[in-house]
């Protein structure tokens, strides 16, 4: 059993006791307590005890959770071998944990009652410590903030040793319990907001048509595949096939928050599939092709064009996307792309861009004041599902893991496949 005593210096007592040092010897470490002897002398006693169980002891002491996350996120993550769009996504949720005052805690005052309480409010909504309101996110963010916060406890606990036990280990997750809707005034899906009429799809084209915005493009590949924004702007002339009509998506674009950085990454699944398209984008496509190569001709000099550039940091390889002038000299390691969706002076198409374009359309077209990119792909589902397609296509097109996700996200589209079932029995009271 390890030896300890108390003394006071200044107005502050102090505790201290023997531990082994990495090579075996007996070394004494002491540590700050409170201004009476009685509470250091019980501080004593927990950090005795812990060290018996655990043989550390926590060195944490002016950590904060905001601190730790950091610490986690650049020694244990990033080297780790998670995909860079999930570390994009942990790197964000942790910087919305160190806005709350939790983050601002010190690590060895944070209780699983604290956890608890701000688990809770991302799951049920309430009002902030700000007295601002904060409503209930979605049970997949609830995952991700629960699964980042366990993880950095882990780490704090072993092999940082910043503390001794891990509080997330009582921390449960409860999820609010759904009112049944008795009296609601409409029959409506919530998923019938998720998608667009071919008539709005014609308004935005056509207002983009008018302001020769470069966005009208990416919008169209959208609407006629099915493709995310990410992977419409990563898409490449090679990947197309003009004559049979079929597209190849290998790979997305996506912008990288913690290296501020534009990147080339694989897609979501992480799986090459192949996208059939019809007559009506082949010609979009061959006319955007034919106007690009004018483009080219006539700017010459001073036209764009891009590259991608391999790199390796705490072993993750990333594709960094670069735009240079036809005037300046290309550094050797970089590869050029010949990517569809560019800018009319040949520079990509960024996904960050193509985002706060479609802010014009909430602002200007009425109708449309919830328009995001990603309902082009619920409208292209919902299409095809609506007029007849075998839902195992649909899902094998979309890229998702299973068809059970393609039909839960999509559930507009077979409820106006029931629709067209139930109306079958008008023919059957006519005869």
């Amino acid at each position: 059993m390890a030896k300890g005593s108390v003394r006071k210096k200044g107005k502050k007592w102090y505790y201290r006791f023997y531990i082994e040092n990495e090579s075996g010897k007996l070394v004494q470490k002491e540590y700050v307590g409170t201004e009476k002897k009685s509470e250091t002398e019980k501080l004593l006693r927990k950090a005795m005890e812990d060290y018996e169980k655990k043989k550390f002891v926590a060195k944490g002491e002016n950590i904060t959770l905001g601190d730790m996350l950091d610490i986690w996120l650049e020694e244990e993550v990033k080297p780790g071998t998670l995909s860079t769009g999930t570390l994009i996504s942990y790197t964000s949720a942790a910087r919305q944990i160190k806005k709350h005052p939790i983050g601002q805690r010190k690590l060895k005052n944070i209780t699983a009652d604290h956890l608890q309480e701000y688990i809770d409010l991302l799951s049920f909504g309430g009002i902030k410590p700000d007295g601002t309101k904060a409503l209930p996110v979605s049970k997949s963010y609830m995952l991700q903030f629960s699964a980042i916060l366990h993880g950095a406890f882990r780490f704090a606990v072993f092999p940082k040793r910043y503390i001794t036990f891990n509080p997330m280990q009582y921390v449960r997750m409860r999820v609010k319990k759904e009112d049944a809707e008795l009296f609601k005034g409409t029959m409506e899906n919530e998923a019938d907001t998720q998608i667009i009429t071919h008539e709005q799809y014609k308004q935005i084209t056509e207002y983009f048509r008018r302001k020769k915005n470069p966005a009208l493009l990416p919008v169209q590949i959208a609407y006629y595949t099915g493709l995310r924004i990410g992977e419409v702007c990563g898409l490449t002339w090679q990947d197309i096939n003009l004559e049979e009509q079929y597209l190849i998506v290998r790979r997305s674009m996506r912008y990288n928050v913690t290296r501020h950085k534009t990147e080339i990454g694989a897609t979501k699944r992480k799986k090459i599939r192949t996208v059939d398209f019809c007559d009506t984008l082949a010609e979009i496509l061959k006319k955007a092709k034919k106007q690009q190569q004018t483009e080219r001709f006539q700017c010459s000099g001073t036209y764009f064009r891009n590259y991608y550039r391999k790199t390796v940091e705490k072993g993750r390889i990333h594709y960094d996307l670069y735009s240079l002038q036809n005037t300046e000299k290309i550094p050797e390691d970089y590869e050029e792309l010949f990517l569809v969706c560019l800018r009319h002076d040949g520079s990509y198409e960024a996904t960050t861009t193509l985002s706060n374009i479609c802010q014009l359309i909430r602002k200007n077209l009425e109708g449309l004041e919830n328009f995001h990119f990603h309902q082009l792909r619920h409208t292209y589902t919902s299409n095809l599902l609506s007029s007849g397609a075998d839902p195992k296509e649909v899902q094998e097109l979309l890229g998702h893991s299973d068809v059970n996700t393609t039909m839960n996200v999509y559930a507009h589209a077979t409820r106006e496949a029931k629709r067209t079932s139930a109306r079958l029995l008008d023919k059957v009271a006519d005869n």
